[in-house]
């Protein structure tokens, strides 16, 4: 072989070698392309402005689409949040302009032009993904034709031409925006056929911003001054209110619970008849009612506590974050599943406290004290989803695997947990002995029966946290991002504390009345903060602009989930911190 020769094939395996290491270097799952490389674009879904969770698939409106219409294998995060990608006609090659691009030619039938008009009276959306980045755009406008004092005439057009405006750096896409022609337009006032020639535009200009920030874009909205100051001021509320708590109830250990113990130690008979929960010493720790429901509750509320406890840690991790398609409901489903071993050890030992048997009835409750609920309400909302024919219905393949998934990783984590807490198990800390009858409750007024404690229990933690619950409902319910996720772990440590302090006061002042039965009283008033949550989820909704049975089933039936844990939850940290209490007085008393 020549000199020559072999220089020129040296040429040749350099050339290929640099040609494979640029495809390598810039592929979609880097984001990183050169001039000319394919971009994913991907369509998702429609659906109408004031009824987020009211959305259907792309093609469900007569659009263009390819034949066949591809489906993006989603996980299962992205099914639960109602995502459905599929493919498009759309060509946006990175760095390529174009204009005027003719995506197809369609010949509108009759149905077809209704179809496009209702969706133009309910503000319809569409939602794209490309390069990893959602972005929307309307599907039309409604304009007034002509009007008199008699009547209002109104005309509905359909956007043929999309302009796709995309910002890059360097060789990554930051940012991306779909806007449609106002000028070049379909009239489908009347149900008429129409011949349409779908068109679309393609812009890229330079922008400085990093890749790293490209996702911050979608939370500026929701981080402007004055919505910031609205966050500040909750904190500051909140904070001020569990100080005052704090104070009060410092003043009541400090002069009021001195006085008692100081009271119990002179002997003095008259003076003890003042200090009520002094006689009740051999009923206080009797067990309650219901005793397996009890330790489910329990142990259910502890799992949740985790759960929402590790949910803060992976956000603080970068790991969950806005848009991240679909995370937040998979890291939902595999953390309660992990954490049902939590459920089953804290009701199985909880319940070894009282007896050695009968704890595998109450890890079975624990089972489905939040599950069953929860299935329930998930299959009425689905049939209800079916039936409109949205993205949120769930497909069989998706419940098959929810269900293979709590059979194989859920039950089996809960039975070893409650294993694990029945083989550690420990005798119930009392310092008092339990008498064998329980001494009888005397008559008590209105005000201070078990509904007039929930509503002084619930009203203040509601108080400090409404805020900040106006801005979760409007990200769970609406378009806002929550972008303060530290504010909110802030609120959530402090509607813990409140409610732990009202529950000691509350438990304080039931029982310096001589009613011992302080036990599921704790946990009613400790939840009933969720009680206040849900009715303002119902004026939530009504001051909102959300219609329709679809979108009027899934507030409220998913709201009622998430209360009816926050009820678990908060009643547990009630509880828990009322039996701290209680067993630090009756030890005092047992120490004089």
């Amino acid at each position: 072989m020549s000199k020559m020769e072999a220089l020129k094939l040296s040429l040749i395996i350099i050339s290929l070698l640099l040609t494979n290491l640029r495809s390598i270097a810039s592929s979609p799952h880097n984001h990183r392309y050169n001039v000319g490389d394919h971009v994913p674009l991907f369509v998702n879904k429609v659906g109408p402005l004031n009824n987020p969770s009211e959305t259907y698939q792309y093609y469900e409106l007569p659009f263009c689409g390819p034949d066949p219409v591809v489906k993006k294998k989603e996980s299962l995060g992205e099914v639960l949040s109602g995502d459905r990608l599929t493919t498009a006609l759309y060509k946006l090659n990175f760095r390529e302009n174009k204009v005027a691009e003719t995506l197809c030619h369609k010949k509108l039938e009759g149905d077809d032009v209704a179809k496009f008009r209702d969706a133009v009276i309910n503000d319809f959306y569409f939602q794209m993904y490309y390069d990893d980045l959602p972005f929307w755009g309307f599907v039309g406008k409604i304009e007034e034709d002509s009007w008199t004092l008699e009547k209002k005439s109104l005309k509905y057009f359909l956007f043929k031409h999309v302009q796709f405006d995309v910002l890059y750096n360097g060789n990554q896409i930051i940012e991306v925006h779909a806007i449609g022609d106002p000028n070049q337009v379909v009239d489908i006032t009347e149900d008429v056929g129409v011949d349409v020639q779908f068109t679309y535009s393609v812009v890229w200009n330079t922008t400085s911003a990093a890749f790293d920030t490209r996702m911050d874009r979608y939370s500026r909205a929701s981080s402007l001054p004055i919505h910031l100051k609205i966050h500040w001021f909750s904190f500051i509320n909140s904070v001020i209110t569990i100080m005052l708590l704090i104070g009060l109830l410092t003043l009541l250990f400090m002069r009021r619970l001195r006085n008692d113990l100081r009271t119990f130690s002179t002997g003095d008979e008259e003076d003890d008849k003042e200090v009520g929960w002094k006689y009740i010493h051999g009923d206080v720790f009797r067990y309650p009612r219901n005793k397996s429901l009890f330790c489910a509750v329990m142990g259910v509320g502890t799992q949740l506590l985790t759960l929402v406890c590790s949910l803060f840690v992976l956000v603080c991790l970068g790991i969950l974050y806005p848009y991240n398609r679909g995370t937040l409901c998979t890291a939902l489903v595999i953390l309660y599943s992990l954490t049902s071993v939590v459920a089953g050890y804290t009701t199985a030992s909880f319940h070894c406290q009282f007896a050695e048997t009968g704890w595998e009835r109450s890890v079975l409750l624990a089972g489905i004290m939040y599950a069953g609920p929860l299935f329930v309400i998930s299959s009425i909302l689905n049939v209800v989803a079916v039936s409109y024919g949205a993205t949120a219905a769930l497909p069989f393949g998706t419940i098959m695997v929810i269900v293979l998934l709590y059979a194989f990783l859920t039950i089996p984590l809960l039975v070893l947990g409650g294993v694990i807490g029945y083989l550690f198990r420990s005798e119930f800390q009392s310092p008092c002995a339990t008498k064998r009858y329980p001494r009888e409750i005397p008559p008590l007024p209105w005000y201070r029966d078990t509904p007039c404690q929930m509503f002084l229990g619930g009203f203040l933690p509601f108080s400090a946290i409404v805020l900040e619950l106006q801005h979760l409902y409007a990200s769970l319910w609406g378009y806002r991002i929550f972008t303060l996720p530290s504010i909110l772990f802030i609120m959530f440590i402090i509607l813990i504390l409140i409610t732990a302090i009202l529950s000691v006061g509350l438990t304080y002042i039931q029982l310096s009345v001589e009613d011992h039965q302080w036990w599921w009283r704790s946990v009613f008033c400790g939840g009933s903060t969720a009680i206040f949550m849900f009715a303002y989820c119902i004026y939530f909704y009504t001051r909102s602009s959300m219609s329709g049975l679809l979108q009027f089933s899934f507030v409220f039936g998913y709201n009622a989930c998430m209360c009816y844990a926050f009820f678990l939850m908060l009643g547990t940290v009630g509880f828990r911190s009322s039996l701290m209490f209680v067993r630090y007085i009756y030890r005092a008393v047992k120490s004089e």
